[in-house]
């Protein structure tokens, strides 16, 4: 199975349901830079064929040519035999204490204020460059309104669909 999650930082998260008990560990697999998400396709395949003792398998994007696979050495072991773009297996296991900082959301903070002027980098009005009238950090909203608008229109929207282009208290340079 398939999960994509946004609020992560890893690329391909894998959750495989064949896991026979609860004891593994989380290693380590060398793969050939660029090829992970091949890698990782063909070891889920193989691995859920084979019914193989591995529950997770996944990739943070911020590591090249390295991916963490959860399960047991053994099923491991037999579940990268001649998989393509492997190029070996760090026997040694991690904890998770080690990798837990990829598994958790990246929250980026935006530093806005009322008063800035943003253009907005997605949705329907994007392109349009705003003031920002109100900010509601609760919610990560803020309500901008429009300036190229022939009448001035009030538009909610979400931070992450905002870029700064001129600060309040800012000389006329774009940031």
């Amino acid at each position: 199975m398939r999960n994509w999650n946004s609020n992560n930082r890893c690329r391909r998260i894998f959750n495989i349901f064949t896991v026979r008990n609860s004891w593994s560990m989380i290693y380590i697999v060398r793969t050939t830079s660029g090829r992970e998400d091949i890698v990782i396709d063909m070891l889920a395949s193989k691995i859920k064929s084979e019914g193989l003792n591995v529950k997770a398998i996944f990739h943070p994007a911020e590591i090249k040519g390295y991916i963490f696979v959860e399960g047991s050495l053994g099923a491991l072991e037999k579940a990268i035999q001649g998989v393509m773009h492997v190029k070996g297996l760090i026997r040694n296991p991690i904890k998770i204490d080690e990798i837990q900082h990829f598994l958790e959301p990246k929250k980026e903070t935006l530093k806005i204020n009322i008063g800035d002027i943003v253009e907005i980098i997605g949705g329907p009005f994007k392109g349009e460059k705003g003031k920002i009238q109100r900010i509601s950090k609760n919610k990560d909203e803020i309500t901008v309104e429009l300036l190229e608008a022939a009448t001035p229109i009030p538009v909610t929207i979400a931070t992450e669909f905002v870029k700064i282009i001129k600060r309040t208290g800012d000389s006329d340079e774009d940031e």
